[in-house]
Formats: structure tokens, sequence, C-alpha cells
């Protein structure tokens, strides 16, 4: 015989006998194998050795022995997923080759029961519906949505985890968790997707990613703010004046470099959405629905965020100096909603709302209330004429046409397409009236086959025999009497 299965979750088994008794070769991997990804095994087996290789584990090699049986006689069927008595394995097969022959089992599928061809599983073609970086995750019949590395929740990640913030109350992410050594902050990959290998023992950021929605009447108050072991930070503010700023200190400056966002006010109770990439030097960042703007460190900046330590949310704890603004920023603190708050892989809000992995590295101060606030529409309000950009003053409006006011200061050109729109409607209900009449002017009457001069004769038969002379004749003929 000879057989190759998954013996257990992480040990795949190549068996066979040719006369001198079994021989097993087995292949253990540290991660489980029946995780819905694709592994390879290949399989050898000739006179002088067998081998069995898993993916790219190490290869597994028994040697045969030097004197018995090397020919391996089958009188059987070869069966794939299951023989006689055996489990069977459910999941998916392909490309199985056997002494160079790619066998056909797509074929074979069509006309075995239980068996379908084809393997494209239920992510190819539901897997766009996991929503804000979801990721599809295949199961036996269906496929579900894994919402873990984002800052949503639900069965499609579509759900906003967002919280009310009252006043003084404030939340703190540590990136790392507590009594971990900076030694260990190498191997930790939650704030950056870089390989863990090559981060650098300090943890620095080259880039971040940013996102969150948040509502509030009061200003000036923080919304997010970044701190690190070093003098770097990040900082989203609200000024007095209601507009947004973005403000980061990566070194290299004297001053933090400050990007002001000064066409509306954030601070009418509206949800707003903020979105913020860097990538080196260069920082993009988008506004609701507005286009994405794009802005540029000096030259003079650093381009690394050394060594993060924590994420506030409406409100600075800090130890250390901070920064003058943001230190008079930070009273009273931040009072309205806060949602979907997301820094590259983390979600604090959701660490501090959901039982995750990640909740011991959340402190609050207050109480946190869930909330569905920032899945509001967005209503902006009409814009001022002084601010709204298409307003036209009449006094001093410059038309690209002068035509000549009539009435009411109403355009002539108006004026003639009104006329013409008239003159249209007058003529669809001139036809109206003309089919109407032409489909009803035979109603109520209809047609006889009356004699003529019925009205002034004194009865039906007498009109009928004034009128009909061969009739006439017939009762002539009819009144004669024969004697016989």
């Amino acid at each position: 015989f000879l057989l190759l299965g998954i013996s257990a979750a992480t040990e795949v088994s190549f068996s066979f006998d040719v006369g001198n008794g079994p021989v097993e070769i087995v292949v253990r991997s540290p991660n489980q194998l029946n995780d819905d990804q694709w592994h390879r095994v290949n399989a050898e087996r000739n006179v002088k050795q067998a081998s069995l290789q898993v993916d790219q584990l190490p290869l597994e090699v028994r040697k045969a022995p030097t004197e018995g049986h090397t020919r391996l006689e089958l009188y059987s069927q070869l069966y794939v997923g299951a023989a006689g008595g055996q489990r069977g394995f459910l999941g998916c097969i392909r490309s199985l080759r056997m002494n160079g022959v790619t066998l056909d089992l797509e074929e074979r599928a069509k006309v075995t029961p239980g068996v379908k061809p084809g393997c494209s599983g239920h992510c190819t073609s539901y897997g766009m519906y996991c929503a804000n970086g979801g990721k599809c995750v295949e199961k036996y019949n269906g496929y579900s949505c894994d919402c873990s590395k984002t800052a949503y929740d639900g069965p499609f990640c579509i759900k906003d985890v967002g919280a009310f913030f009252e006043e003084g109350m404030w939340l703190r992410y540590n990136f790392h968790s507590p009594g971990t050594s900076m030694k260990d902050l190498v191997s930790r990959t939650l704030l950056s997707s870089i390989d863990p290998e090559t981060t650098a023992p300090d943890l620095n950021l080259h880039k971040e990613e940013l996102s969150f929605s948040f509502s509030t009447t009061k200003s000036p108050c923080v919304l997010l703010y970044v701190s690190s072991y070093t003098q770097d930070f990040m900082a989203v503010l609200v000024k007095p004046s209601g507009n947004l700023q973005i403000r980061y200190s990566l070194g290299g400056t004297k001053e933090p470099y400050n990007i002001d966002v000064d066409h509306r006010s954030m601070a009418n109770g509206q949800p707003h959405t903020v979105n913020i990439t860097r990538n080196g030097r260069d920082i993009v960042l988008q506004l609701d629905h507005y286009p994405p703007t794009s802005y540029s460190l000096p030259t003079a900046s650093d381009i690394q965020f050394n060594s993060p330590k924590a994420l506030f949310l409406g409100k600075v704890i800090e130890i250390g100096k901070i920064d003058q603004d943001i230190y008079k920023y930070n009273t009273p603190g931040f009072t309205g909603c806060l949602s979907r708050v997301q820094f590259n892989q983390i979600a604090p809000l959701k660490a501090a709302l959901r039982p995750t992995n990640a909740s011991s590295h959340v402190h609050i101060q207050g109480e946190l209330v869930e909330s569905n606030c920032g899945a509001s529409p967005l209503t902006i309000p009409p814009m001022s004429a002084a601010t709204d950009p298409w307003h036209l003053d009449s006094a001093s409006a410059d038309f690209p046409y002068n035509g000549q006011a009539i009435g009411d200061g109403v355009n002539r050109n108006s004026a003639i397409i009104g006329g013409v729109i008239a003159v249209v409607i007058f003529t669809i209900l001139c036809t109206l009236v003309f089919l109407i009449r032409y489909m009803f002017r035979h109603k109520g009457t209809y047609h006889t086959n009356e004699a003529k001069g019925a009205e002034s004769a004194e009865s039906a038969d007498a009109a009928i025999m004034n009128n009909d002379p061969n009739f006439t004749e017939t009762i002539d003929e009819s009144k004669k009497e024969w004697l016989i």
C-alpha cells in the first residue's frame, strides 16, 4: 500500500509497504495545517530512499533497507480524499501529479458524489463584502470577515465603534504592554506592517496611517496625541476658532510643523472624518468629502517618528515636557464623540470597548460610554454668502452676456424661454382636445334597419307594407281564395 495523509493538525505522514513491513515518514509543522491556506506536499519513494517535504519545511528522508523487496505492486484503484473505512478529507486538493503525470481531478469530480470541481472558495466571490480592511476567512460552506485589525465591528466590518467623551475624560493606549522592555518591542508588529526582522531596535516609524471621525461643539480641545520616549509627537487639535490643526514634531526643527485647515469650523456639532497618511516627508490629509490635500515636511525635519510611547484620546496626561499650545488646549478637555479611531493597525477605542488581545494596553480616566454617534450622516449647513465661492452679488456680478432686463429684473432670455414653454404646453392641450373629440364623436349613436315612413304609419305592419312592394304582393296572393 501507499498512503499520504494528514495525521494531526500539524503533521503530514507518508507511509507505504513494499513487502518489508510498513514504513512511515512524518513532517511536523510549527503551525497548524488546517488554516484554510494552500500547502504543497512532495512525496517520493525509490529503490534507495523515501522522502517527504511540506511547504518550505526541512525535507524528511528515510533510507531503504539494503536487502528486501523494492518494487511496489499495487492492485487497486487510486483513492483521493478518502478510502474504505478511513476518515474523509474536507477541503481542496489541486495539482495532483503522480510519476510526472497530472491527474485530471476536476473531470473525476464531476461524476463523483460529494465532490465538486473547482476550488476558488467563497472569498473569491464574496470577499469584497468584508469592508474597511476586514479579512475574508474561508469556512466550510461559507465565509466570515475578520475585523480584528480594523476599527469596525459587525459581520462585514461596517459597524462603527465609537464612544462619547464627557469633559475631563481621556483614554490612553500604551504601545507596549505593562512591564515590556524595549528589547521586546522589536518583535511587535502592532505599529507597523514592516517585517519585524527589519524593524529598528527602537521601533522608529517611517510612515503612519491615521483615521477617525469626531463631532464636538466646544473648542479648543485635543482630539488625538501620540507621544514618544523622545521629544517626537503627533497631534490633531481643534483651535479656539474651531479650525482643525495637525501638528508634527519629528526633530530637526525648532518649531513643530503645523497644517491648519481654516476653510470651515469643525466645532459645529457635525460628524467629521479625518484621514492622515504620512510616508517619509509626504503627508496627505483628507477631511470629510473634500479632495485629498498634500503637504511636505520641511527639509530640515527628520522623517522618523522615534520610539512611540502612547496614544491619547480626549486629553494628554503625559510625564515630561509637552508643547505649550497643546498644554493650553488640554483644558478643560474634549467633549463629544470619537469613533472608528485607527492608528496603523491599532484600534484603541475598539480595544477599550471590546474584549480583544490589546485590551490590556488601554487605560481610561472616567466613564467611557459606547455610542453610534459616528454613524450619523454629515449635514453641513449652507455656507454664508461671504465664504461661498459660488455666491454672486447682484451689484458686482459680471455675467458672460449682457441681456436686457425686463419686468422685475428678469432677463430677456428667460422671458423667451418661458414663452416657448407656454406655446408648447398650449399646443399639447389643443392636440389632446382634438383627440378626445375624435374618439368620442359617435358616442350614444347606433344604426337600425327601420322602414322609411315609419313615423306616419298607423302601425309597424303598415309601415312595412308601404315600404316593401314585394311584401304587399305576397299579402295579396295570400288573400286569394280557391274553390274546388
